[in-house]
């Protein structure tokens, strides 16, 4: 049974999260999995077992969420998706054995990759970028390389090994090597192809790049043998259509409904970053910027900052360590809630503390390494409101310096929505973005939701596009009655973030130190 029901799920940073959805994008069932990257080799990664036992645990919960309501196991579904985050370096031989471990997006070790191919292709190439971590390969003379028969991203390995399909979808294509609107872009992938012959990679590109599908296409179905690895039980059955694997920055702009011109959203998990859809191309390459593009592929410029939310939720640890040990043990929600009500009350500037949640590089800021960070001058005002707002403002900052970029680029803003578990607690991390973006920001009843919703979404539009394009589907099938609440900057809070974000910049010159000797 279940075939009305569209599965969408998404590997995030520190969670593997599946949501099914029925015929009005309404949830009806959500797994969960918690994992953590590891430090392998040098490189931020994750092993291959932990993607499918963190799979098979999170189908497990939905699966049986659905026959404690129904009576009935799951035996279809009307469409499945797959998202996860985007770019990093997954390469295999031709026996599709894994030839090193997977290096994620948070590695910053390819600085001169990035640099060389942003020059030579004129295109700004980031460091997290799957032809900056190929091209840092082939500089670094690694083995492996005249191996590689086929690289992907963590989507479209999943995606793969479900279907036997070797395709991305656009948005994550576009985080790997650049896309035109045909698919990869032919005159850069000539240039890149001759950086790697110069070498003597031994690589040919475009064959070992997977195909690009755009939303609303299928781009394959189950096979017996991912039924199989999908749900071990045996009680799925094969031939389910799949749409285009994504990357979280698409999944976020569709459970946002930002993917129109003129509109973005930011997304807040581990790393933090805003997508703003373009009306206009941008008149300067930015190495700050990177250039990606919709599910439906129109242009999106990016602002990616490596470091988000972990710090307030390492601090948030230590208090219901404290609440524990001091008899008053609270739900992880009711700490937010303590914490982040506090945070409303302090000073619009934190105080005079500052905050830097750098736990890896940040490529924004100039940093290879990152060292979080608590400072205060000795008459400041510690106190809980303090600490708690100056937390959150730092995990803005960096996002308002690449900001600043696109302002001078005359990018202009009708709407800017919001989304990530920071938001879950209501009017505070809100509040708190649209001072540092000065600009409204929006959140909806799925802004906690995320990318697994947003890809179950995207799965649903490729099982019956009803004939409309990515934005009309979902402002007339997904969006029409959405609840949202909207939250206009305060003159008092952004005058005295102005002054929080002037300290921080200066402080950066304490973080370079920190990496020197600490």
């Amino acid at each position: 049974m279940s075939s009305e029901y569209v599965l969408g799920i998404e590997f995030g940073s520190t969670r593997i999260k599946a949501q099914l959805i029925d015929g009005s994008m309404a949830v009806v069932a959500t797994g969960s999995h918690t994992w953590e990257n590891q430090l392998i080799d040098g490189q931020w990664s994750y092993r291959l077992d932990d993607v499918w036992a963190g799979l098979q645990d999170a189908y497990a919960q939905v699966a049986d969420q659905v026959q404690a309501a129904t009576g009935e196991p799951v035996t279809t579904l009307a469409g499945i998706g797959i998202s996860a985050m985007m770019h990093g370096y997954l390469a295999f031989d031709g026996n599709g054995e894994l030839l090193v471990p997977f290096r994620t997006w948070r590695n910053t070790t390819t600085a001169q990759a990035s640099e060389e191919l942003t020059r030579a292709l004129g295109f700004a190439i980031p460091q997290r970028w799957s032809i900056a971590h190929l091209y840092q390969a082939v500089l670094n003379g690694e083995d492996h390389v005249p191996n590689i028969r086929f690289l992907t991203t963590l989507a479209g390995y999943v995606h793969f090994t479900l279907t036997g399909e070797k395709v991305v979808g656009v948005g994550d294509a576009s985080g790997m090597f650049p896309v035109d609107s045909t698919g990869w872009d032919q005159d850069r992938l000539a240039v890149a192809q001759g950086l790697l012959d110069a070498h003597n990679a031994g690589v040919d590109l475009a064959r070992i790049l997977p195909g690009v599908r755009a939303a609303g296409q299928i781009a394959g179905h189950l096979t017996e043998t991912g039924a199989r690895l999908l749900d071990p039980t045996g009680r799925l059955t094969p031939g389910i259509a799949f749409a285009p694997p994504e990357g979280d920055a698409g999944t976020g702009m569709v459970a946002t409904n930002a993917v129109a011109p003129r509109t973005g959203n930011i997304s807040a998990g581990t790393s933090i970053f805003a997508m703003v859809v373009l009306d206009h191309g941008l008149a300067h390459l930015h190495p700050e910027i990177d250039m990606v593009t919709t599910p439906a592929g129109d242009p999106v410029a990016m602002v990616h900052c490596n470091n988000g939310a972990s710090e307030i939720d390492a601090w948030a640890q230590v208090f219901s360590q404290f609440a524990s040990r001091s008899g008053h043990s609270l739900e992880t929600n009711a700490i937010f809630e303590v914490l982040f009500g506090a945070a409303l009350e302090g000073d619009t500037d934190g105080g005079g503390l500052m905050a830097y949640n750098y736990l890896a590089g940040e490529p924004i800021t100039g940093l290879a390494q990152g060292r979080p960070l608590i400072v205060r001058t000795p008459d400041s005002r510690l106190n809980l409101e303090n600490f708690m707002r100056t937390l959150i403002m730092s995990s803005f900052a960096t996002l308002s310096l690449g900001m600043k970029i696109l302002a001078e680029e005359d990018v202009r803003l009708d709407s800017m929505f919001a989304q990530g578990g920071i938001f879950a607690t209501a009017g505070v991390a809100q509040r708190l973005l649209a001072t540092a973006m000065n600009t409204p920001v929006t959140v909806g009843a799925t802004a906690a939701e995320g990318g697994a919703w947003g890809m179950a979404v995207l799965a649903a539009y490729a099982s019956d596009t009803k004939g409309l394009g990515l934005t009309e589907y979902l402002a007339r099938e997904v969006f029409a009655d959405a609840e949202v609440t909207t939250v206009i900057p305060d003159a008092a809070d952004l005058e005295g973030y102005g002054r929080f974000l002037a300290a921080y910049e200066r402080g950066l010159a304490i973080q370079r130190v920190a990496t020197e000797v600490f």
